[in-house]
């Protein structure tokens, strides 16, 4: 029995690893360059330790 649920994970792992090999692909297989992550936002704190809008008086970039 655990041979057989041992088979059964090994072929699900490889039936499914080549959509993960490949992300960078377009609707009709070929390679595309890949997009690049989106930038962090810059957040800011207040003098006294909180959340604040960057253009306030005092505000400090983390």
């Amino acid at each position: 029995m655990r041979n057989l649920l041992f088979a059964a994970a090994s072929l699900s792992l490889l039936v499914s690893a080549p959509s993960m090999a490949a992300p960078c692909k377009d609707a009709k297989g070929r390679f595309t360059k890949c997009p690049k992550a989106p930038a962090k936002t810059v957040r800011c704190k207040s003098a006294n330790g909180k959340f604040a809008k960057c253009g306030t008086a005092g505000a400090k970039p983390v």
